[in-house]
C-alpha cells in the first residue's frame, strides 16, 4: 500500500520540527554562550568539537537499543517520541543558563548541557531515519521519501534562519545582552514546544507496517563500508566540506553584523540579511531544483551551484574590501550564496542515495542504513569543525563578551579593538577554499552520472530477475 499524503506530511513536518531545533544549536550556541554569557572562545569551540566527536561512538549505541526494542508501538515511535521530549527539555535548559555562573561553573553548564543535548538528539535522530524501511516499500518510495524529508529539514533550518533575531528582542524586550539572553531562552521554549508537537502527530500517523531488523552500524563499520565503496567516500568527504563551508558562515554572520558593520540598527539588518537568503533557501530547495532539473542532470546542477556559492563569496568579499554596507546591495552575494546551499541540501542527499545503489552493485550488499548513517554524523562533525574555526576566529578577532549593558563607552571600546578584517577573512575566503576543495573531490572522483545510475538500476534489475 503505497503512503498517503498524510503519512508523507507528517513525517516532513517532524523533518522540519528535528531541523529546526538542530539549526538553533548549530547557528546560535556559540553567540550565546560567547558574547551573551561570555565563555572564552576557544573552550566553546573545545566544547562544541568534542560533543560531535562523542558522537561518533553515541549513534552506533543508538542504533543497538533501538535494534532491540520490542513494544507494541514498534522500534521507533517510542524511542522517537522519548528522545524528542527530552531534547527539548534540554534545549530550553541549555538556552536558560544562570545569570549568576561564570569562570568555570559556567563552562560546565555549557559543557555538560550541550553534550546531553547531542545524545538525546541522537536518541530521536537515528530511529526517525531508521524507521523509513518499517512504512515504506523500497525502491523510489523509500528514496522519495527520504528526499522529501531531507528536503523539508532544510526548510526548518531555513525557518530557523529567518526567524531567530527576529524573536530574540521582540520576546527579550530588546538588544542588550540581558535583553537576549531572556529572548534566546523565551524563544528556545517556543521551537522545544513545537518541536514535541510536530513529533507527535508524527508518531500518530505512521504506522510500521513491517518487522524490519535495523542496526546502526558501528564506527568501524562506517570506515570499511567508505573504504569499499568510492563513491560513498567521494560524497562524504564533499559533504562534510560543503558544510563546514555553510556553518562557518552561520556562525559569523552574527558578528559580522554586530562588529563589523555595527550600528544601532544592525540587528535590524541581520534579520533583513537572514529573512531574505532563508526565502531563497527554501524557494531554491523546493522551486528551483525541480525546475533546474527537468533542463539538466543533477551533476550540472551541482556544479551551478558550487560556482553561485563561489560567486557569492567572492561578490561578498569585494563588498568588504571597498567597505559597502548597504544591506539591499548585500542582498546580491546572498542570493547566490543562500541558493546554491538550498540545491545542494537537495543534491547531496540525492548523490548519497545513488551511492547505496552503486555499492550494492560493486560490493553485492545494499548498506543503506550504513550509507545514511554517515550522512548524519558528518552533518554533526562539520558543525562541530566549523564552530571551533569560527571560535578561533572570534579569538583571533578579539571579540570578547558583549558589554552593552555596562556602558555605551564600554562597548565602543569593545567594537575598536575588535579586528573585524580576520572575521571578513573566515566568513569568506575559509569557505571559498573548502568549495574550491569539493569541487575538485568532485570533478575527479564522482562518477555517478543520470545515465551511470540508470544503467546500474537496470543491472540490478536483471541481477534479480535472474537470481
Amino acid at each position: 500500500m503505497k503512503l498517503t499524503v498524510k503519512e508523507k506530511t507528517s513525517y516532513g513536518l517532524a523533518a522540519v520540527g528535528k531541523d529546526m531545533v538542530y539549526m538553533l544549536s548549530a547557528s546560535y550556541i556559540l553567540y550565546y554562550y560567547q558574547d551573551i554569557m561570555g565563555i572564552d572562545a576557544i573552550a566553546m569551540g573545545i566544547i562544541l568539537l568534542a560533543a560531535r566527536v562523542f558522537d561518533a561512538f553515541n549513534d552506533p549505541i543508538m542504533g543497538v537499543i533501538v535494534a532491540k526494542t520490542k513494544s507494541r508501538f514498534g522500534k521507533f515511535r517510542p524511542w522517537l517520541f522519548l528522545g524528542t521530549v527530552l531534547n527539548a527539555v534540554i534545549l530550553y535548559i541549555m538556552f536558560a543558563c544562570p545569570p549568576t555562573l561564570d569562570g568555570s561553573g559556567l563552562v560546565a553548564y555549557a559543557a555538560i548541557t550541550y553534550i546531553l543535548w547531542g545524545v538525546t538528539y541522537t536518541m530521536m535522530d537515528i530511529p526517525y531515519w531508521s524507521m523509513i524501511p518499517a512504512f515504506t516499500e523500497g525502491g523510489k518510495e523509500r528514496e522519495g521519501l527520504t528526499t522529501l524529508a531531507r528536503s523539508c529539514a532544510g526548510v526548518g533550518s531555513a525557518l530557523i534562519t529567518i526567524i531567530t533575531m527576529q524573536m530574540v528582542p521582540l520576546l527579550g524586550g530588546g538588544n542588550s545582552p540581558e535583553q537576549e539572553r531572556l529572548g534566546f531562552r523565551s524563544f528556545a521554549l517556543i521551537i522545544a514546544i513545537l518541536f514535541v508537537l510536530f513529533t507527535t502527530i508524527c508518531c500518530l500517523a505512521i504506522k510500521e507496517k513491517s518487522t524490519v531488523d535495523v542496526s546502526t552500524p558501528s564506527v568501524g563499520a562506517m570506515f570499511k563500508a567508505l573504504v569499499t565503496n568510492d563513491q560513498a567516500m567521494a560524497v562524504v568527504i564533499f559533504i562534510v566540506l560543503i558544510n563546514c563551508s555553510l556553518y562557518i558562515t552561520s556562525n559569523l554572520l552574527i558578528y559580522f553584523f554586530k562588529y563589523d558593520l555595527a550600528g544601532s540598527n544592525w540587528n535590524d539588518n541581520y534579520v533583513l540579511f537572514n529573512s531574505f537568503g532563508g526565502a531563497i533557501q527554501i524557494l531554491s530547495m523546493m522551486i528551483l531544483y525541480p525546475m533546474l532539473r527537468k533542463k539538466m542532470d543533477a551533476m550540472k546542477i551541482f556544479y551551478v551551484s558550487i560556482f553561485s556559492a563561489i560567486a557569492g563569496y567572492g561578490i561578498l568579499l569585494a563588498f568588504m574590501f571597498f567597505d559597502i554596507t548597504s544591506i539591499v546591495v548585500l542582498c546580491i552575494p546572498a542570493f547566490f550564496v543562500f541558493a546554491a546551499f538550498g540545491l545542494l541540501t537537495v543534491l547531496t542527499t540525492v548523490f548519497l542515495a545513488n551511492t547505496v545503489d552503486y555499492g550494492e552493485l560493486k560490493n553485492g550488499s545494499r548498506d543503506e542504513s550504513v550509507i545514511f548513517s554517515m550522512q548524519t554524523f558528518v552533518v554533526k562533525l562539520s558543525s562541530g569543525v566549523a564552530a571551533l574555526i569560527a571560535s578561533v576566529a572570534l579569538s583571533l578577532a578579539h571579540i570578547q563578551k558583549d558589554s552593552g549593558d555596562a556602558g555605551e563607552a564600554i562597548a565602543a571600546e569593545a567594537l575598536q579593538n575588535a579586528n573585524v578584517g580576520v572575521i571578513r577573512i573566515a566568513m569568506t575566503i575559509l569557505p571559498i577554499f573548502g568549495l574550491f576543495l569539493a569541487l575538485w573531490i568532485f570533478s575527479k572522483r564522482y562518477i555517478l552520472t543520470d545515465e551511470k545510475i540508470a544503467e546500474i538500476t537496470s543491472k540490478l534489475k536483471e541481477n534479480k530477475e535472474s537470481a
